[in-house]
């Protein structure tokens, strides 16, 4: 590593930190990791009716498609961890502030400016709204290491933060990756109420919480109605038994965010009511007729419960 080089990669760091961003790691963009194990899992037809990731999967599967000559890439994350707050039971920590897409955005778009400018060279930021494997390139940069339950792990921190990148056409010295420290645990498996993982570090989106009540469209198989639950959006389970969540920090900022009402109002919920009420929140993401059948199941879990 040149000391130019050194010098560069510290000013690009202190800046993200200074943009807000809780952890930055620089690593080659290079073809991820887990590319055959992406188009296998997309083959197998564990992405449900995620159809959109099957559309873009080459573009996925090659950082030079989304800008081409990338050479780097910088990974940023942000916590968004938070405690037990009753008012937002059944609604998973990412999505109990604004739109994070709105907090990340025009931070990732500062940092892809400066880098420009600093290394003289061709950026573009990627949320994960652009066709990547984001998570991927993270722990290739040294920002974590993928768990068992194939989220992105750092010490000290957790799991609970948004990734977001910033490719280059600059050659950037690379941070070393990260060891894999899940060890022998397996609470995140052993923790998953319907089972959704087929085998360690490998997630049937199908039979997953969080996909049924927010990307997937349609009636919920019934299998599932009760493992749900309380969740109406989401699901933190095989993060809240993670060792590595227990000592992570809370976050430094949170956007405040109007809790969901209870069950029984989001099923009477008008469309325009829906949109009013969860203008600026992830929760649009599920729609109302999402969110209301969510509500459905949640409503009937409690009645079995008290009877």
């Amino acid at each position: 590593m040149t000391l130019v080089g050194l010098a560069l990669v510290q000013a690009i760091k202190s800046r993200a930190l200074e943009l807000g961003f809780d952890r930055v790691a620089i690593g080659p963009a290079g073809p991820p990791a887990h590319a055959a194990a992406f188009e296998r899992w997309l083959d197998t037809g564990r992405a449900g009716t995620m159809d959109y990731l099957a559309d873009t999967r080459h573009e996925r599967l090659d950082p030079s498609r989304l800008l081409v000559g990338c050479r780097s890439v910088i990974a940023v994350a942000l916590n968004y961890a938070r405690g037990d707050e009753p008012e937002w039971r059944g609604v998973a920590r990412y999505a109990r502030s604004a739109d994070y897409h709105d907090t990340m955005r025009p931070r990732l778009h500062a940092l892809r400016d400066y880098v420009s400018a600093a290394a003289g060279a061709q950026s573009r930021a990627s949320l994960d709204t652009s066709a990547v494997l984001e998570r991927d390139l993270a722990a290739a940069a040294g920002l974590g290491w993928i768990g068992k339950n194939t989220n992105l792990l750092a010490q000290g921190l957790g799991s609970y933060f948004f990734i977001g990148l910033v490719l280059t056409t600059a050659e950037l010295p690379a941070d070393d990756a990260q060891p894999d420290r899940c060890g022998t645990c397996t609470a995140c498996l052993d923790a998953c109420p319907t089972a959704a993982f087929d085998a360690p570090y490998s997630l049937d989106a199908r039979r997953c919480i969080a996909y049924l009540t927010i990307e997937h469209r349609g009636p919920i198989p019934e299998e599932f109605h009760a493992p749900i639950g309380d969740w109406l959006f989401g699901c933190d389970i095989c993060q809240e038994v993670c060792p590595w969540n227990r000592h992570a920090p809370a976050a430094r900022e949170i956007v405040p965010a109007t809790p969901p009402p209870p069950p029984e109002a989001l099923l009477a919920m008008t469309d325009a009511e829906f949109r009013e009420r969860f203008r600026g929140s992830p929760l649009k993401r599920a729609r109302r007729e999402g969110l209301a059948r969510s509500a459905a199941i949640v409503l009937a879990n409690r009645r079995r419960a008290a009877s």
